[in-house]
Formats: C-alpha cells, structure tokens, sequence
C-alpha cells in the first residue's frame, strides 16, 4: 500500500456518502437511515479506511461477514451492533461475503443540538469501542432494537413536520439507552473472558510496578494497559467498572496505593524515594493521592506500624 492509499476517506456530508454508496440524495442534510435491502442488498461500504464526521450506528440481525481489527476478526454470524464516534477511522479490511448491517443510522452532532442529548451521548463510552467489541445481541434484544429502527425509518419516511426531530431524537436516546444495558448484560454474560482480562491486568500492573518501569516511563497509563490488552481504553474502563465498581484510572490509583503501602511498611524508603519509584514527578502529588485514598499521610501510614 503506497502512502496516498493509506490515507483515509473524509466525508463530509451525507450526499457524499449516499453517493459513494450508489444511493439517492439523502431526505436530510443532518440524518440518514441506510438500508441495503433497499437496494437490493448490494449496498457496499468505501473500500479502505474512511472518516466521517457523523456518529454511526450499525445493526446486524444476521449476517456472513468478517471484519478484521489488529490481527484478529471479529466475526458477525450472530448479529449485533457497532458504534462510532465522528472523525473516527472506520474500516480498515474488511471481507464480505453477504450484506453486513440491516440498518445504518447516520446522523451530524447539529443535528441534536439544543436537546439534552448533544450533551450526554459523550457519556457513552461504547462510542469509542473497536470493532471486536461490538455488541452481541440476544433474540429478544435484537427484536428491541429492530422496534426502535423502524421508528426512526418510518419518521423519516413520512412527512417532515414540528415534530419529526423531537420523534427521532427520543428513539436515539431510547436506542443508546437500550444499547448501555445490553452492554451491562454482556459484561455480565460475558464474565469469564472479563475475568481473564482482569487478571491480565492485574499481572501487566504488578510487573510494571515491581520492575523500575515507573521511575523511566512514569504512572501506567489507562491507553499503556488498553494497548497491552489488546482493547479500547473505553471498554477496559467500562467493564472494570461492571465488574469491580472502579474505572481504568481509578484501578491504577488502587495499585499505585496498595503498593505505596507495601514499601511504606517494609522498607525504610523515604516518602519522596517512594513517590520516585513509583512514577510520580512530585512528592507532593503522591502524598496527596495517598491521603486521598486512605485519609492518612504516608507517614502517619508508617508510623501507624511503629
């Protein structure tokens, strides 16, 4: 691949991207429900990567398609949905050999300006997710969403009037709400592979901290542990916090004190050595975590075993 065909696609509208598709003009400038049925699932997406600045959502009952992320492929047989964020690149090699999504939902951050969404759709981490994250749905959760969809697509369809954006921003709002418990479910469903990941992380952090990684590298980072995972910073957090009630950086904080402590009350390190060894710049910042955490100082900690 030659650098001009590794640069991706920008679309910065949806006549662009109706056009690229092989569709007619979009009925909104803002908004757009794709569907491949409606051109006789021969509907393709751009080949390569692509940005657009529009959210995606993209909803599978059934389907025969790959989609290669890293070194693996996520594969799409059961169904479900995929979620991304504007100006994130989409697609990068992709197999198909049937039609991927029985619904596209495109739509442009203005087009919910002025409603309490615009606002707390950044809520939703699952934006941010890789493509082998997607959610997985069960029979009933997909009949749910397929509910929603053809709301939105007979709104749209039908004559615009004063109400028409109310209507389909509150079956947005329903569909993303809908989609944040079913990914509560898959954490759950999904424990054991969690776990796996959990215990990964907590193996990647202890060597980390063991080792004299922090003093060149500094704190772990929440996208240093996603990377050595093999996930999105967003996921990791997300299912930490179903599965332990922290986030990614309030897990880091956790081990960062629990072996704060470890050295406070088995060496004779000083306050500041310790802050050093384990990737803090300043002393003082660390003593403010640890009597954040523990409403003790690091020295009342250690004299508290003298």
């Amino acid at each position: 691949m030659n650098e001009k065909e590794s640069i991706p696609v920008k679309f910065n509208s949806l006549s662009d991207i109706h056009g690229v598709l092989g569709l007619p003009k979009p009925l909104h400038p803002l908004i757009s429900l794709i569907k491949p049925s409606d051109n006789d699932g021969e509907l393709r997406p751009p080949k390569g990567s692509h940005i657009m600045n529009f959210y995606k959502i993209s909803f599978s009952a059934d389907s025969a398609a790959r989609v290669k992320y890293g070194q693996h492929y996520y594969d799409f047989n059961d169904g479900g949905m995929v979620f991304a964020a504007p100006n994130q690149v989409i697609g990068d090699d992709v197999n198909y050999t049937n039609t991927v999504s029985d619904f596209v939902l495109l739509f442009h951050p203005d087009f919910l300006l002025g409603y309490p969404l615009s606002k707390q759709i950044k809520q939703y981490g699952y934006f941010s997710y890789s493509v082998n994250e997607a959610l997985h749905l069960s029979v009933k959760e997909k009949e749910i969403i397929l509910s929603v969809f053809k709301i939105i697509e007979e709104e749209l369809n039908s004559r615009i009037d004063e109400f028409s954006q109310d209507v389909v921003i509150a079956q947005i709002d329903l569909l993303l709400n809908y989609a944040n418990r079913f990914y509560k479910r898959q954490f759950i469903t999904r424990q054991t592979a969690s776990n796996n990941i959990l215990d990964k992380l907590e193996e990647i952090l202890d060597n980390y901290l063991s080792k004299e990684k922090p003093l060149h590298l500094g704190i772990p980072t929440v996208q240093y542990l996603s990377e050595q995972l093999y996930i999105t910073p967003s996921y990791l957090s997300d299912m930490l916090r179903s599965l332990i009630g922290q986030n990614a950086q309030q897990y880091i904080q956790y081990k960062l004190i629990e072996k704060a402590k470890e050295k406070l009350s088995t060496t004779n390190l000083s306050v500041s050595e310790i802050a050093f060894d384990l990737g803090f710049q300043h002393s003082q910042s660390f003593s403010k975590l640890f009597k954040h955490k523990t409403n003790k100082t690091p020295l009342e900690f250690r004299n508290s075993f003298n």
